[in-house]
């Protein structure tokens, strides 16, 4: 009994929590992969609550407070592009708009939570979603090129190929 009791305190004392965290090293590609699809759970989580609160308003008189807060002129360019745009949307609109965006946050948030808990299925969902949607980010660049739309892009190129890569290296190690 007291033989048993030495092994067990001796090998007790081998997996101390610093011993333990060498062992669980966390993929940082995930994590950070995780933690920006996260962030866009979150941004487009907003956006659905900003929508579905505009609901039944004047998106015109809520464009001009907006205007007015942020000090930018009524007549800008700015504005009276808003304003040419939120004529065009309609109360059911708003609301598909809404629903659209809380289903893509809903996605985003399930990505990001399996990839930081490093589940293969997330890298699979991830891989799969980035591809699905490149040939939409193309065609958007090209209609109307824009820095912050080519650095989408780069991000996604950079996240699928990322994906690609881990997934091989786990095939062939398996």
């Amino acid at each position: 009994m007291q033989g048993e009791m030495t092994n067990t305190t001796v090998q007790e004392e081998q997996t101390t929590p610093q011993t333990r965290t060498a062992h669980r090293q966390h993929d940082s590609g995930l994590v950070a992969i995780g933690l920006f699809k996260l962030g866009k759970a979150v941004l487009f989580f907003g956006i659905g609550i900003g929508a579905l609160h505009l609901l039944h308003r004047d998106l015109g008189d809520e464009i001009m407070k907006l205007a007015t807060a942020l000090r930018f002129d009524p007549e800008s360019r700015v504005v009276s592009i808003l304003m040419a745009k939120a004529d065009a949307i309609d109360p059911h609109r708003l609301w598909q708009i809404g629903l659209a965006t809380f289903a893509y946050s809903a996605l985003a948030l399930t990505e990001g939570v399996g990839l930081l808990l490093e589940k293969e299925w997330a890298e699979y969902l991830t891989l799969l979603l980035t591809v699905s949607f490149l040939p939409w980010e193309f065609y958007e660049l090209v209609r109307e090129p824009s820095f912050f739309r080519a650095g989408l892009i780069a991000i996604n190129l950079l996240v699928l190929a990322y994906l690609m890569w881990l997934l091989r290296r786990r095939d062939r190690s398996a």
